[in-house]
């Protein structure tokens, strides 16, 4: 049984990856999708192919999550067109450099610090009040095994993974009294544009990183979020760690 057809679902950083195979994956259960995410060509042919696919309607707008003035003006659009959605999946996240603090790019944490925890905060901010007015609604922040377990050369992105874990706890506490659930859903190793994006595009580098083993896709990823948003309203799932079995830590995998 699908809890979650005919509500809707707010994706950021749906234009690839993990993002898209949510976006997927809540379009063939009959959720009506909001995508958010800086290509919007890609979004754009994304939505025609779910409406088409599924009949469920999709609103497209391109947003850069650092962008706090234009997160609360598409946020201000949902809310006047009377679409506060129904599940916010935190998705937009990066990975940039993989260097020794001592040698680290300053504009690569910029980039992961303002993404993946202020670009976490723009979007809950402009969004979680109308939930708490609505009294309904389901966070979903995407954090990181990096966020249980720091590893050589990941400091920044291992710190903000850790603060999205720590913030899920904190909206878990700040909407006690509501009936709003806030989860987080941890992945390990999976293999989407991630690593290439840390590599500034470096192909075969990014490549190297999931040899000799399986792992995750976007869409076990999506599979594990659905499972979380499709419990009965009683249950709250506040943080899942999801590896691939070849992967046993951050450290340990097992590669042939």
């Amino acid at each position: 049984m699908s809890r979650v057809k005919g509500k809707r679902a707010l994706v950021t950083g749906a234009s690839s990856g993990i993002g898209e195979a949510c976006a997927r994956r809540f379009a063939s259960e009959g959720t009506h999708l909001a995508l958010w995410a800086r290509r919007e060509d890609r979004l754009t042919r994304l939505a025609a192919d779910l409406e088409k696919a599924h009949g469920i309607s999709v609103r497209v707008t391109a947003v850069d999550v650092r962008d706090r003035a234009a997160v609360n003006q598409a946020a201000a659009e949902l809310v006047a067109a009377g679409q506060v959605p129904d599940i916010l999946i935190n998705n937009a996240g990066l990975a940039a450099g993989f260097s020794k603090i001592q040698e680290g790019d300053v504009d690569d944490w910029d980039r992961m610090i303002d993404t993946n925890l202020k670009g976490l905060l723009n979007v809950t901010r402009a969004i979680l009040p109308h939930m708490v007015q609505a009294r309904r609604g389901h966070v979903v922040n995407i954090g990181s095994t990096a966020g249980h377990m720091a590893y050589p050369k990941g400091n920044v992105y291992c710190a903000t993974k850790a603060g999205v874990r720590a913030l899920t706890e904190g909206m878990n506490l700040d909407v006690a009294g509501t009936p709003i659930r806030v989860s987080s859903v941890d992945p390990g190793f999976v293999e989407t544009e991630f690593s290439e994006v840390r590599f500034h595009g470096d192909a075969a580098r990014a490549k190297a990183v999931y040899h000799g083993f399986r792992p995750l896709s976007g869409d076990d990823v999506a599979d594990a979020i659905a499972y979380v948003v499709n419990l009965p309203e009683n249950v709250n799932v506040v943080d899942m760690i999801l590896v691939p079995t070849a992967q046993r830590n951050v450290y340990v995998v097992d590669r042939e």
